[in-house]
């Protein structure tokens, strides 16, 4: 019997035989640190054994991933409570990755969550839960909406009293500093003891977080912005109590008893101030969500099946209900309207200004705004599967995500808080070597000052409050980013890839006309109609639409549908083909000179030319449009502004290729491209050394769009699409890909200017605060002002964030 305590059980997807079986202990023989291991068929998992198993797991999971077979996983995201800084976020990342059954952990400080990807059966919520408690911190891990109107509150709550307690400091530091640096009342024989009345509440009290923080962390053998606050201003008030109790100390040794309580008020207040400033700040930089949340209404009227009327709370909806909606009312859930009509403004979801009709049949929204009419629509998805709560949750998690230079960033938060501790306490020893006279003085001086000047949390702000200010912009302008990588990667774009139909084309087909070259007879157009209205072809729907009041559907046919081609189907024992030229090539039927006249006509006028034929000849050809999206040529017109190569691709024929391109400005496309073709025309780019971005709508454009540096899907196309994509353009407005490219370029340049201010000011204040300048003119910097300093350099970092709302 394996020990409990060292093994992992594995839950394994896909794995349907012995061979596949052998191929996973394989690859699990390939990773070091294993003692045992084998997999179980049966019982469909992988067993694990090793002296620690929590690092070896996502090694575990990406090789079996890896090797083409799947571990099921869940992934969530949790608020977390207590983060005081950015050294407080990665310790708490470090305690959730190091949780037997997680395989990612990345926690956000600027939103105060963790995306955490784990195995149940593994580990659970309350075990992670648990853990991140036993450092300090919290993790809400129940996500009904009361428990969201809950955590809102307790963050007010939370606000209004670091609010008052930064009031109330405030109140106190002003008479601390003004008596502490004015040498006439400072050597009164009154002004110790009032400075330390005014300063112990202030430190003690109004600054009681700090010290409870930094006892938090010394348990756990780690510390972080709380323990340079608890040492600088503990080490500055003990000191000032030590000689306001023993001056003679001092004065024995023909020293002055100073005393820092105006040091330590001071900076309390001061940091106090920055953390009231950087958590309005925060704030301002999720409204985006906010405003996403509050689109939809708190109460809904639903109508029963005797007509009765009845206002319910929102929560209390389920599928299949029947709501009533009233002019001026916000849409709750997602639905089709089954009476009335009324005209509906989708701007919030889709960014377009244009009120939609909606009638019986019509497809509405939550979160969008009914206007003057009013009409009755059954419920069919509520809660977070609406589009609205899709939404919210992609830039949610979008927000949460982080970009790649955020991982250096996190590494140097790490070990900043050791290494300021390391530097406070050797320019302690330097001075009390070097200056043999008042080396204690300024030695202590210079310990404080570089404890308090010290700002991990600039560091930690810099990327997340950028990249959630910018996703949620794009929110706003209809634009969803799902991670912030590809944010990141959009900046680099020098190619983009647009697929015709659905991207650059309207995606809504039309028969315009139609040419039979033999006689046509009922059984020939309804054996068309059948083999189309069974295809997977999108140009199948336009034929169906337009025979299907001439024609019927047979029962009995084969099908075999030809990715990128067309369609194969049999009836009575012969074999019809449905579809574009390379099929007809692929048959060998051969286009006569009756049809060719016809046929050139419809390709010159940029007309989709589709073939049906039997096994020997052609029997009629049908020409199929597209219109092209008003949008589209100033959306090449602003990517080819912004040296980016635009390229176009088709499953059409050159000509209509050709004429389309010509009509929008694309000098570069290709014409038949199959599917598979699509990825492979992404990798030619990529091989070039381009940064290659592709833009489509359908399932035959997921492979491309899997492949690509960025992928971007249009919002009316399939769910496949939008699932691989990185982005989705809401509207389906192709000129969204340069404001996309804007946005990145706007929130790369962004997080640079605060990463470059954030670094800058430790490299240049703890070597001021240490006293590197005294040499040279005699200039020791005063605690207080870096105190100022360091509540400073945060609220700059999110200032300058916020500064994306209104660029």
């Amino acid at each position: 019997m394996e020990n409990s305590k060292n093994t992992i059980y594995l839950p394994l997807e896909d794995v349907s035989s012995e061979h596949c079986a052998m191929i996973v202990d394989n690859g699990l023989a390939e990773l070091p640190n294993i003692d045992r291991h084998h997999v179980e068929l049966n019982n469909k998992r992988a067993v694990i054994v090793a002296d620690n198993v929590a690092p070896l797991i996502p090694q575990a999971v990406k090789k079996i991933r890896d090797l083409g077979y799947g571990v099921p996983s869940t992934k969530k995201t949790f608020p977390v409570l207590n983060l005081s800084c950015a050294s407080c976020a990665n310790s708490t990342e470090t305690i959730l990755a190091a949780q037997p059954g997680v395989i990612t952990a990345s926690v956000n400080y600027a939103n105060a969550t963790a995306q955490v990807e784990y195995i149940p059966g593994v580990t659970n919520e309350q075990q992670l839960k648990a853990a991140v408690q036993s450092a300090g911190y919290d993790l809400v891990v129940e996500k009904t909406e009361e428990v969201v109107d809950t955590l809102e509150m307790l963050r007010l709550s939370h606000f209004k009293s670091l609010k008052k307690r930064t009031v109330s400091a405030v109140i106190l530091a002003i008479p601390l500093a003004i008596i502490g640096m004015t040498p006439v009342l400072m050597n009164q024989g009154w002004a110790t003891y009032v400075m330390w009345l005014l300063a112990t509440p202030i430190v003690f009290i109004f600054g009681r977080q700090f010290f409870v923080g930094a006892y938090r962390q010394a348990k756990h053998r780690s510390a972080n912005m709380d323990t340079l606050v608890a040492l600088s201003t503990g080490v500055a008030y003990l000191f000032s109590v030590f000689n306001m109790l023993f001056p003679d100390f001092w004065h024995s040794r023909g020293l002055h008893a100073h005393t820092y309580y105006e040091t330590a008020g001071v900076v309390i207040t001061f940091i106090l101030l920055g953390k009231l400033l950087e958590d309005r700040a925060k704030g301002n930089t999720s409204s985006a969500i906010k405003k996403l949340m509050g689109l939809q209404p708190k109460m809904v009227t639903v109508v029963h099946h005797s007509g009765h009327q009845m206002e319910v709370p929102l929560a209390t909806v389920k599928v299949g209900d029947i709501l009533l909606v009233k002019p001026g009312e916000k849409i709750a859930v997602d639905g089709t309207v089954i009476s009335g009509y009324s005209y509906v403004d989708e701007s919030m979801i889709s960014g377009e200004p244009v009120p939609v009709a909606k009638q019986a049949g019509s497809i509405v929204f939550a979160g969008t705004i009914n206007q003057k009419g009013s009409f009755q629509f059954q419920t069919e998805k509520v809660g977070s599967e609406t589009l609205l709560g899709q939404i919210i949750k992609l830039v949610q998690d979008a927000q949460g995500s982080k970009a790649p230079v955020q991982k250096l960033v996190d590494q140097i938060a790490g070990i900043f808080v050791p290494i300021v501790i390391g530097i406070a306490v050797l320019s302690f020893g330097l001075w009390m070597i070097l200056d043999g006279q008042q080396g204690f003085t300024h030695g202590l001086l210079a310990l404080v000052t570089v404890l308090v000047i010290a700002c991990p949390c600039a560091l930690g702000l810099a990327t997340p409050t950028a990249i959630m200010v910018g996703m949620g912009k794009g929110a706003e302008q209809g634009i969803l980013i799902k991670d912030a990588e590809s944010l990141e990667q959009a900046k680099k774009l020098d190619a983009i890839i647009l697929d015709k139909t659905g991207t650059i084309t309207e995606g809504k087909p039309e028969v315009i006309a139609q040419q039979w070259f033999v006689q046509e007879t009922d059984e020939l157009r309804n054996i068309l109609y059948s083999i189309e209205k069974s295809s997977e072809h999108p140009l199948a729907d336009a034929v169906v639409a337009a025979f299907h009041e001439q024609a019927v559907f047979l029962n009995g046919l084969g099908i075999t549908n030809m990715p990128g081609q067309g369609v194969y189907g049999t009836y009575a024992g012969k074999t019809y083909s449905i579809g574009n030229i390379g099929l007809l090539q692929r048959s060998e039927i051969i286009v006569g000179p009756e049809a060719e006249p016809w046929i050139n006509k419809q390709l010159e006028l940029a007309h989709t030319v589709i073939y049906f034929a039997d096994n020997t000849m052609l029997l009629a050809a049908i020409a199929i449009a597209d219109s092209i999206k008003t949008t589209s040529s100033e959306a090449v017109r602003s990517l080819q502004a912004a040296d980016i190569d635009v390229y176009m691709l088709t499953g059409d024929n050159e000509r209509t290729a050709q004429a389309v391109a010509r009509q929008i400005g694309i000098a570069n496309y290709r014409a038949n491209v199959l599917p598979a073709e699509k990825a492979d025309f992404v990798k030619e780019l990529q091989n070039q050394g381009k940064v290659v971005g592709m833009v489509g709508d359908g399932i035959n454009d997921s492979n491309a769009l899997a492949q690509a540096d960025v992928s971007i899907a249009m919002g009316k196309g399939s769910d496949i699409a939008m699932d691989v994509a990185k982005m989705t353009i809401i509207s389906n407005d192709l000129t969204k890909i340069s404001q996309a490219i804007q946005l990145s370029r706007k929130t790369v340049r962004t997080i640079k200017q605060n990463l470059f201010w954030a670094f800058i000011y430790n490299v240049i204040g703890i070597p001021i605060a240490a006293g590197i300048l005294y040499p040279i003119n005699g200039f020791l910097l005063d605690p207080m002002i870096a105190g100022a300093a360091m509540a400073l350099s945060s609220v700059s970092v999110v200032s300058n964030s916020l500064r994306l709302k209104w660029s």
